[in-house]
């Protein structure tokens, strides 16, 4: 592969630009919690790729384990579609089987992404989830709530993640 054709397969999607501070590797530490479960501390990594496709998405993984242990506890994958207009379409498969589509919006201005479930699949109980992301003082913080069918939408986890050199 020349030089060019190098350079042209590395450029970022004019639509990922304004959200290319995700791109990279997030670690830290979260906790979690729920009226009806214990709370609980856990680690975590978040992974955001662009594809050398040229395609205007963000590959994302997310794994999470036992602070004491170590022990592997959730993981999630899936792919964001930002647009020029700011907003943004995710869909995420869990490794408990259970689905998500989101819509939401982001601001290139405040670095705050707000995501919220159009289609929340193979879950018994959950029906509803929202996510918000937000760059504070170079640290990634998120927020997810969920609405069960006995609840409605309720913090579940929080987190602030630093970016890995």
């Amino acid at each position: 592969m020349d030089k060019e054709k190098k350079e042209e397969s590395s450029a970022i999607h004019p639509a990922v630009a304004p959200l290319s501070y995700l791109l990279g590797t997030w670690k830290g530490e979260g906790e979690g919690g729920y009226p009806t479960i214990n709370s609980f501390r856990y680690g975590e990594e978040l992974h955001f790729s662009h594809p050398a496709s040229g395609k205007p998405v963000i590959a994302y993984s997310h794994k999470t384990w036992k602070l004491d242990s170590g022990q592997p506890m959730h993981s999630e994958s899936g792919y964001w579609r930002p647009k020029p207009d700011g907003s943004l379409e995710v869909v995420i498969a869990q490794s408990t089987g259970l689905a998500e589509v989101l819509n939401g919006t982001y601001s290139a201005e405040d670095n705050v992404i707000k995501l919220h479930s159009q289609v929340v699949a193979n879950a018994s109980k959950v029906r509803e989830i929202s996510r918000v992301y937000e760059m504070v003082n170079g640290d990634l913080h998120y927020v997810v709530q969920l609405a069960t069918n006995l609840t409605t939408l309720q913090p579940h986890l929080k987190a602030v993640l630093k970016k890995l050199p």
